[in-house]
């Protein structure tokens, strides 16, 4: 996959990533237009760099022949363009978002679809529906989801007497036994990981980012012991660091510069072609006693904003695009680059992801998949992620670094609850 946005928003689930520039075209109308008569509806959908998503999307919308829905496809800051759309009369009807965000809800700027989900709402994978919903209320439907995964070559770690690594130690460690003067041993971004990772290794240790009642979720010990192995891979010079490209491109695995890579699903299908059977997937390995293995996902999902002239038809839009037509949610996930349908019965018969690494990244999806909580915020994301790189890289004292984005992160909690 060649799309920079869904590689973004996984990176912003698990740590940080914006998309930079804006687009110029903030109106109503233009780009492809539905063949329905009724109510004109916009709707509006980020660049993706897949090849056939946006004609795909065109047809979905002129197959709906109970309103007019104009397609617009929406190439530079997306998120910031929507942001501010919404806050006008010239937005959209019916948006992708990466959210809805917590101030979106609160601000009464996009409607409650809670009942298009009525008989359906335990198909959609719940890690992913679970940050699209507020106060016992759905806010956006998922459409397809996408995720981060250890890829790892297996011949490499058979000539070197490596097992696949199920826990953080196993991970460290082989790391270093697979680094030699011509690979290294694992790939975590040029930053050392600190930027995709994000909170993935807290919910290896059995911790979370927000607890389900809203505190902080990671002031715990586990937490510093858990951080500062990362920095174990840093010091033994086991990580591969520039790197011609990052961690979402699956390059530096497929050239040999490293027996391990984190990345993402889209990769997948890059990777079976080049190295056929000598690859396998991994989640997050777990760490210590509570500990589980960790898989970060996201999922953009389709909403209605609160400006909209026509809700009821916009509403009635979503509902047969996104639960209902279940043809079209599998062909978005499958025909132009490789995701997950957000349904977990299309996840589990797709064809595409019967077998292979590509039915263990559904399985591991469904039974270890976190997404970044309601409740993160970018000031807490930010000192959390400044801190984790310190960590990494300079061998910075997980503990102490941690107390400090407790103590960010508990005042933003705060601050959060009292607009709700």
């Amino acid at each position: 996959m060649t799309s920079i946005s869904r590689r973004t928003l996984l990176a912003a689930g698990a740590g940080a990533g914006l998309l930079t520039a804006c687009g110029s075209n903030t109106g109503r109308g233009g780009g492809g237009d539905g063949g329905g008569s009724g109510p004109k509806l916009s709707q509006w959908y980020h660049q993706y760099g897949e090849t056939g998503t946006e004609q795909a999307v065109q047809r979905y919308a002129a197959a709906y022949k109970k309103a007019h829905v104009s397609v617009q496809w929406r190439p530079g800051n997306y998120d910031q363009q929507t942001a501010a759309a919404l806050l006008t009369g010239s937005g959209p009807d019916v948006f992708e978002v990466n959210g809805p965000t917590l101030d979106q809800i609160q601000g009464g700027q996009v409607v409650d679809l809670t009942e298009l989900l009525d008989g359906v709402r335990d198909d959609f994978n719940p890690a992913v529906l679970t940050p699209k919903t507020y106060d016992g209320k759905i806010w956006g439907i998922p459409q397809v989801i996408d995720m981060q995964l250890l890829y790892y070559r297996k011949s490499l770690l058979k000539d070197a007497g490596v097992e696949p690594p199920t826990t953080l130690d196993a991970l460290v460690d082989a790391a270093r036994k697979l680094t030699s003067s011509k690979v290294k041993g694992l790939f975590l971004g040029n930053d050392g990981g600190a930027g995709v990772l994000g909170g993935t290794p807290l919910y290896g240790a059995g911790l979370s980012l927000v607890t389900e009642d809203g505190k902080v979720g990671f002031d715990d010990p586990a937490a510093a012991r858990t951080l500062g192995k990362l920095h174990r891979l840093y010091a033994d010079k086991s990580l591969l660091l520039g790197a011609p490209t990052d961690w979402s491109d699956p390059s530096a695995l497929l050239q040999g510069l490293t027996a391990m890579q984190w990345s993402g699903l889209w990769a997948l299908p890059q990777v079976q072609k080049e190295l056929g059977d000598d690859f396998g997937v991994l989640p997050f390995p777990k760490d210590g006693s509570a500990g589980r293995p960790s898989v970060p996902v996201g999922a953009y999902g389709a909403a209605v904003s609160a400006r909209s002239r026509h809700p009821e038809a916009a509403k009635e839009y979503v509902k047969w695009l996104w639960v209902e037509r279940t043809d079209h949610q599998e062909d978005f996930a499958l025909s132009y680059g490789f995701h997950i349908p957000a349904r977990i019965s299309l996840a589990e018969k797709a064809a595409k992801l019967k077998s292979g690494p590509a039915a263990d990244a559904v399985r591991l999806s469904t039974e270890h998949g976190y997404a970044q909580p309601l409740l993160w915020t970018p000031a807490g994301q930010s000192a959390y992620q400044d801190a984790l790189s310190r960590i990494i890289k300079s061998g910075a004292s997980a503990d102490r670094e941690l107390r400090a984005v407790v103590r960010k992160v508990s005042a933003e909690l705060d601050r959060v609850k009292k607009k709700s």
